[in-house]
């Protein structure tokens, strides 16, 4: 069972919170079926003729035919897989022989390959290019792909042969990583309710079934309300603020939804939207940070409050089901943290410094509104836009003047994989033969240092209604040296597409974001394991995002900016003392991140260290609550999502793993440093931190791989320094 369709089976799916999607019948085999066979695999195939989830792709790569696959594919292709995929559990259940690695556990790594093409290109195109009729598959598949979980990981009979194995794991003398995946995969079972009893099975199964429906549900709501509430601008005369490129974004934006002489200002995930930093009119800056921030709790048919109490309360009942305190001790038990205690510590140190931090910015900007006689208090609409006033006076710049030399192709291209060869060796060529399943998408193949082909990288950059917000990475192909198989990877980003023939230009925060996208994405590229189980970022939350914060840092690094950051008109390499200048200001408004994203994180451990009898009635009312309880209630500055477009935690894999981003941060401080000690961008650091981390995956401890890499454990005064927490 490789990797991607054990984590949408466990409901955990990496990057696409609507990916918890699959269909299930019983599956009856006989007890002398081979997993894996051909007979298996040819009985029901006929009724699939022409379904091009039948067989792996005949493109390179095993690289998806987009222009092959149609929504009519799905359906059939998932009923077939998931009966293929039940026969082949039950198949190695009852097979007579005694159970070895081989028979049982490899026999499960190869298991469900039709299941997992299907749910691979089904779960990663419901994020980034959706319609109706697939949404409609995804609502009705969950509950489905529920049941077939539990038909996998309640299996009495499977559950012995791996617990057999497990308890004689020593005297099997398996290599390092063979002993790892036994191990994994007692532990998937024994988390996913193996030793439950019969009558709490069928709890669980119910349990899992509701949680399954929640959350495509969340996810969907999230989606619809976000694209429902763009703002709609009568005139040109209100958009005073934002730069000509911006203007006819929003033109275009408001001509795709046949709105015309209009302008449409789109939301973000976020809370914050990018336009409050620029628009001169108060009024409708205000009028955009409520829209954010109403989403999905002021009624109508995508309201999510009662959607987050029940997911919130449904998790609470499984936890105690399963023998846990409350949901985020389950979750965080499988994590590098392990315990909620260590994550409130963390969260509880921090908070104050921040919070004091953004009091203290907070002051700086109300001087500011009080010397242009403004005759208000500092609201959270003003924030970004007299932020950026205070950064142009005290840096003597802002963004408007770094737009110009953030050409998209130049970021990609010239940017983010210059410094990739710099570092790891390898190259880039554009494919232009391979379909795609939108026009704006690009396609590279990427060659190793010795110019073997190894992988290829899909490029997703623009926004649309048929995608869901944010950035996040995902495979479609994951390299497993079990199957042969090379990574096709895919990041996305969510940068406004502007009319046809102008430039993309990109803000900083844009061009960070495709650096720590490729991060992942290098994550998944040189993942070097034989079993699909660890393949990639296939590792615990707390650390995924560790690697794509690195990969941040090369967004700066002299060598690396003046190679993609030219003036998209003449070409001319961004000034020094602009770069200066970005330098200066990294600190900068570090009060109001930090802020932002641990009230985010500490709401998600307060809903998720619930007990089921304390689930509230009142999804707000218990928001206000939790975030003055922890101290970080300051209305300028709201939580970076709130709970009802909290797509992380209650349609994604993060649910009381918010936290995952600071954790990570912290070793990704100590590595920044590690880079900078031992002279920075070449091939010598580059292939130590492929050969010790990268190249890993899952497929050892984690934080040893760390220690391998750094030498020594983690300290945290990097982080402290780097966010303006601790003097240097």
């Amino acid at each position: 069972m490789n990797k991607h369709l054990l984590l949408i089976l466990l409901g955990t799916a990496l990057a696409n919170p609507a990916s918890h999607a699959a269909s299930a019948t019983t599956a009856t085999a006989t007890p002398t079926a081979e997993p894996g066979s051909t007979v298996l695999q040819k009985k029901h195939v006929g009724k699939l003729a022409g379904n091009p989830f039948t067989s792996a792709s005949k493109l390179p790569y095993q690289y998806p035919a987009f222009d092959q696959i149609k929504n009519a594919h799905y359906a059939p292709a998932f009923s077939e897989g998931m009966r293929l995929h039940g026969l082949e559990i039950v198949a190695i259940a009852n097979n007579h022989a005694a159970p070895t690695f081989e028979n049982t556990v490899i026999a499960m790594e190869r298991a469900g390959q039709m299941l997992n093409r299907v749910s691979t290109v089904f779960s990663s195109l419901t994020a980034a290019n959706t319609n109706p009729e697939m949404e409609n598959l995804s609502r009705e598949l969950a509950p489905k792909l529920a049941a077939h979980q539990d038909q996998v990981f309640l299996n009495a009979r499977l559950f012995q042969r791996i617990s057999k194995l497990y308890e004689a794991r020593q005297a099997l003398q398996l290599d390092a990583e063979s002993a790892r995946l036994l191990e994994r995969y007692y532990t998937d079972f024994v988390r996913a309710g193996a030793k439950l009893s019969d009558k709490d099975k069928q709890k669980l199964k119910s349990l899992n079934a509701q949680l399954a429906s929640l959350g495509t549900q969340f996810s969907q709501n999230v989606l619809k309300e976000t694209n429902a509430s763009a703002i709609i601008v009568d005139s040109k005369a209100e958009l005073q603020g934002l730069s000509e490129e911006e203007i006819a974004s929003a033109a275009e934006a408001a001509k795709t939804r046949g709105l015309k002489d209009k302008f449409v200002i789109p939301l973000v995930n976020t809370t914050g939207q990018p336009f409050e930093a620029s628009l001169t009119n108060r009024a409708l800056r205000q009028r955009l940070h409520e829209a954010s921030v109403n989403r999905g709790s002021h009624g109508g048919e995508f309201d999510n409050r009662q959607v987050a109490i029940d997911l919130a309360r449904l998790r609470a009942e499984r936890a105690t089901l399963l023998g846990y305190a409350n949901h985020a001790a389950y979750g965080l038990e499988d994590e590098t943290a392990k315990t909620t205690t260590a994550v409130n510590k963390m969260l509880g140190e921090l908070a104050p410094a921040a919070v004091n931090n953004a009091r203290a910015e907070a002051a700086e900007l109300q001087k500011i509104i009080d010397a242009q006689q403004g005759g208000f208090k500092l609201a959270a609409w003003d924030w970004a836009f007299y932020t950026e006033q205070l950064r142009k006076s005290k840096y003597s710049f802002d963004d408007s003047q770094l737009r110009p030399y953030f050409e998209l192709k130049n970021v990609l291209e010239n940017g983010v994989f210059f410094a990739a060869t710099k570092l790891y060796g390898i190259t880039f060529k554009e494919r232009t033969d391979l379909p795609v399943y939108h026009p704006s998408v690009k396609v590279y193949e990427i060659f190793d240092a010795d110019g073997k082909s190894m992988a290829l990288f899909i490029a997703d950059m623009y926004a649309r209604d048929t995608k869901r917000g944010g950035a996040w990475m995902n495979a479609y192909v994951e390299q497993s040296s079990l199957f042969g198989t090379h990574p096709v990877i895919a990041n996305h980003l969510n940068i406004p597409q502007p009319p046809a023939g102008q430039p993309t230009l990109l803000t900083f925060d844009e061009v960070r974001t495709a650096f720590h996208e490729f991060g992942h994405a290098l994550h998944g590229l040189f993942s070097n394991v034989k079993y699909p189980r660890f393949s990639g970022t296939n590792v615990p939350r707390d650390f995924v995002e560790y690697p794509s914060q690195v990969n941040e840092m090369w967004a700066t690094w002299p060598e690396v900016l003046k190679n993609y950051a030219r003036h998209y008109q003449n070409s001319e390499v961004i000034p020094q003392s602009l770069v200066d200048k970005i330098t200066a200001a990294n600190k900068f408004n570090q009060g109001f991140a930090t802020t932002e994203y641990l009230a985010a994180s500490l709401l998600d451990q307060r809903w998720h260290q619930l007990t089921p009898a304390q689930v509230p009635k009142d999804a707000l009312a218990f928001e206000a609550a939790a975030l003055k309880q922890a101290g970080v209630d300051f209305a300028p500055v709201p939580p970076r999502y709130r709970s009802t477009y909290f797509s992380h935690i209650f349609g994604g894999g993060y649910s009381a793993g918010y936290y995952a981003y600071l954790w990570s941060e912290v070793l990704d401080a100590e590595s920044v440093e590690w880079f900078k000690e031992n002279g920075g961008l070449n091939r010598k650091n580059g292939d130590w931190f492929r050969q010790q981390l990268l190249s890993k995956g899952g497929s050892m401890d984690p934080l040893l791989s760390f220690r391998n890499f750094r030498g020594r454990e983690p300290r945290i005064d990097p982080l402290l320094i780097r966010r303006g927490l601790k003097a240097e």
